[in-house]
């Protein structure tokens, strides 16, 4: 387990995860400052965000009084058309660039700099290829300090967790595009991030992978439930996965409409059912063609 321990005075203050990496009833960090105890919860909130970029003469604005939140350990997929500002939002929340107004928040504290409690995983595979499966997952877990023997114990788990036993030693030359990802998907959640940040990590693969490691994110994901930012081009893929849906209108992004899939997909939620039998039930298809026509009309709007 990582821990994080300092001396403020005669206050000890206590970072760490609130149990192994098996379900979690509170997805939170635990602070202990002497005898009091704090839990550092893992929701998002966004705040009247305006984000702009400003070029020669000309300043575009991607994202115009953006207000979200998103409760902890849930699953969020952002959709939207084109250069509506989807990646940017999931960029300011990852802390690698800053809004120009309000404010972006997890656990109420505003985000201000990348740390291994926002993982991201990106479309392309980002691994590096002259390190073999196990040193990808042992990178960020080696430069942040865990011990050797706590590493390996970690690494071994997630390595199984994926089902890349055997793997181990292999580079990432050597492994499809699907295994390659699942090793990029295993070095983010080996750190127990509190927020899981995704932008688009199914794109580069076949129809046949993605729905192989949409299964797998879920099987995954539901070992650890970290809070998730998932953005995607795919309406099923989204309907599939969220707990909701943020619609996103065009550029300068604004939230069109928030969608809760759990109210059509019960308790249990279809996303651990097969994807082949749940995209046949009537209400997926549904709730698919309803958010297929406010991004068309999105989409259609800019033309």
């Amino acid at each position: 387990m990582m821990r994080a321990a300092a001396d403020c005075g005669h206050a000890a203050v206590d970072l760490q995860p609130p149990g192994d990496c098996g379900a979690r009833a509170v997805a939170g960090f635990r602070v202990a400052l002497g005898s009091r105890s704090i839990v550092m919860t893992n929701d998002l909130e966004y705040e009247n965000v305006v984000m702009e970029f400003r070029g020669r003469g000309a300043t575009v604005r991607a994202l115009d009084t953006f207000n979200f939140h998103v409760a902890e350990s849930e699953f969020v997929v952002v959709v939207g058309p084109s250069g509506c500002g989807k990646s940017t939002l999931l960029h300011m929340t990852a802390g690698l660039m800053h809004p120009t107004a309000g404010r972006v928040m997890l656990g109420g504290s505003i985000i201000t700099d990348p740390g291994p409690d926002k993982a991201i995983v990106f479309q392309n595979f980002s691994l590096f290829p002259w390190k073999s499966v196990r040193s990808n997952i042992d990178f960020g877990l080696r430069i942040n300090g865990m011990p050797p023997a706590e590493r390996n114990e970690l690494i071994d788990r997630y390595i199984k967790l994926i089902g890349l036993d055997g793997f181990e030693n292999h580079y990432p030359r050597q492994l499809s595009g699907g295994m390659q990802q699942r090793v990029a998907i295993a070095r983010s959640f080996v750190m127990r991030p509190r927020v899981l940040l995704m932008d688009e990590p199914f794109a580069a693969l076949d129809a046949q992978n993605r729905q192989l490691m949409q299964e797998e994110l879920v099987r995954i994901w539901s070992a650890q439930r970290p809070t998730v930012m998932f953005i995607t081009h795919s309406v099923e893929e989204a309907v599939f996965l969220a707990d909701r849906i943020v619609v996103i209108s065009r550029r300068p992004g604004r939230v069109k409409k928030v969608l809760d899939v759990t109210a059509v997909a019960g308790a249990s939620h279809w996303r651990m059912d097969p994807f082949e039998d749940v995209i046949r039930r009537p209400d997926f298809q549904e709730l698919r063609a309803e958010i297929w026509g406010l991004v068309k009309s999105e989409i259609q709007l800019r033309s």
